[in-house]
């Protein structure tokens, strides 16, 4: 009687640790989950901080400006496209020249870039140009 009742208790012990193991693995995936979703709407509402421009630039035979870069995706969890770009040409003197709008028609995943080229006749007397990214779209 004694083996039966402690067979018993045993397989209650058993069974318990089960569930409670089945439970937290639930109660994690959800977690899981709603972190991911409340990460997923903050990159969707500020694209421009998880977006990174890098470029270079140089002049080709017939005077236009040659700029080369790409936008690197720092999000975890978001997808961007069609990513909005802003050129500013300045002097040698830090005076702002002129301002122009590009856009990189790319799909690029979390944690992968898009390369792009794009020729300008820049204003006469530019020295130097920067990019910055204005926004991009979400892609679903």
């Amino acid at each position: 009687m004694r083996k039966i009742a402690s067979i018993a208790i045993a397989a209650i012990i058993f069974l318990s640790a089960c569930k409670s193991k089945a439970k937290e693995a639930a109660t994690e995936k959800e977690n899981y989950q709603k972190a991911t979703k409340t990460l997923l709407e903050k990159e969707k509402k500020n694209p421009v901080a998880f977006l990174l421009v890098n470029s270079h630039d140089k002049h080709n035979l017939l005077g236009q400006t040659v700029i080369k870069g790409n936008v690197n995706n720092t999000a975890k969890v978001c997808t961007y496209k069609d990513v909005q770009l802003e050129l500013s040409f300045f002097s040698k003197t830090g005076t702002l020249l002129e301002k122009d709008n590009e856009t990189v028609y790319d799909n690029i995943a979390p944690g992968k870039s898009a390369d792009f080229k794009t020729k300008y006749f820049a204003p006469k007397g530019t020295d130097s140009v920067t990019i910055k990214v204005l926004g991009a779209k979400i892609k679903e």
